[in-house]
C-alpha cells in the first residue's frame, strides 16, 4: 500500500519531494520501507542532505502548564550531498527501523485517540530553509503486548485514551525520552478504582509492563500498592493467563482498601 505525501516547492522554482510509504502498518522492532522522491525545478541546486525520521507529538509537563512537543527519536541519513539537475529526478529508497519502544498507535484495526506518530522527510537546500513532513503510520502492538491488552478487555475494562509523556518511569529498561501511557476505565466490579494506566517498555528480548491505579504527579514508586512493573518475554508470554494474573493483583489492592 503506498502512502503519499507531496512537500510545497523549496521557493519559485525550487524542487519538490514526494514520500511514498510501501506499508503504512508496522510493529515495534520492524522496518518502514519506501522511497524519497525529489523532483527538480526549472533552476539546478544543490542538496545538502535527505534524511528520514520517526517523529511523536508528546506532552510536556512544565511548572505551571501543559503543552505539546514534536520529538524526533530516530534519524536516517540518506546519502550525502548532491548536485540536482532542473527537471531531474533523484529517488532514494530506505528503510527505517521501528524502536522497540515505539508506542502502540493501533490496536484491533481502531486508532487509539491522542497518538500521533509518523514518518518525517528532511530535505536541505543550500541557501534555502530545510522542508520537512510527516507521513502518518500504525504502529500495531507485538503478540506480548496485545495479550495484557487483551487481558484488559476480557476483565472487562474500557479504553479511555492513550497520551506519550515526556520523561522517564523509574526502574525500567526506558531509553527514549518519552513513555506511552494507556488509560482504562475499570468495570464495576473493581469499585473504587478510577482509572488503570498501561504502560510497555520493551526492547529485543522482554518488556517492563508498567500498571498505575489513582495516578498521582510523580507518583512512579515501587513502594505504593497502586503500582506493579513486572517483565515479560517477547517470545515466552503463552504460558501465562494474564487476565487471572491482573485480576489477582485488583483483587488484592482492593482488599487492602476494604473495597468489598
Amino acid at each position: 500500500m503506498a502512502f503519499k505525501k507531496l512537500l510545497a516547492s523549496l521557493g519559485a522554482g525550487g524542487a519538490s519531494v514526494e514520500t511514498v510509504l510501501t506499508e503504512v502498518n508496522v510493529v515495534p522492532g520492524g522496518v518502514v520501507q519506501g522511497e524519497v522522491r525529489i523532483q527538480g525545478g526549472s533552476v539546478k541546486q544543490d542538496i545538502e542532505g535527505l534524511s528520514v525520521g520517526l517523529q511523536a507529538r508528546v506532552e510536556v509537563e512544565g511548572q505551571d502548564s501543559e503543552y505539546k512537543q514534536d520529538i524526533e527519536f530516530t534519524k536516517l541519513q540518506l546519502g550525502g550531498a548532491f548536485e540536482l539537475q532542473a527537471g531531474g529526478v533523484h529517488a532514494v529508497p530506505f528503510g527505517l527501523e521501528i524502536p522497540w519502544e515505539t508506542p502502540v498507535t493501533t490496536i484491533d484495526g481502531q486508532t487509539l485517540r491522542g497518538m500521533n506518530i509518523g514518518v518525517t522527510t528532511e530535505l536541505s537546500i543550500a541557501r534555502a530553509v530545510d522542508s520537512t513532513d510527516l507521513d502518518p503510520i500504525n504502529v500495531h502492538p507485538l503478540p506480548a503486548q496485545k495479550a495484557i491488552l487483551d487481558a484488559f478487555i476480557q476483565l472487562g475494562f474500557r479504553f479511555k485514551n492513550a497520551d506519550m509523556e515526556r520523561g522517564h518511569i523509574r526502574g525500567t529498561r526506558q531509553k527514549l525520552p518519552f513513555y506511552q501511557e494507556i488509560e482504562f476505565f475499570p468495570p464495576q466490579q473493581y469499585r473504587g478504582i478510577n482509572q488503570v494506566e498501561l504502560s510497555f517498555v520493551a526492547d529485543e528480548h522482554a518488556m517492563d509492563v508498567v500498571l498505575e491505579m489513582d495516578k498521582k504527579p510523580g507518583l512512579f514508586s515501587s513502594g505504593s500498592d497502586t503500582f506493579r512493573s513486572f517483565q515479560v518475554g517477547l517470545n515466552d508470554f503463552q504460558g501465562t493467563d494474564w487476565a487471572a494474573y491482573l485480576n489477582q493483583w485488583l483483587s488484592e489492592v482492593g482488599s487492602k482498601r476494604n473495597w468489598s
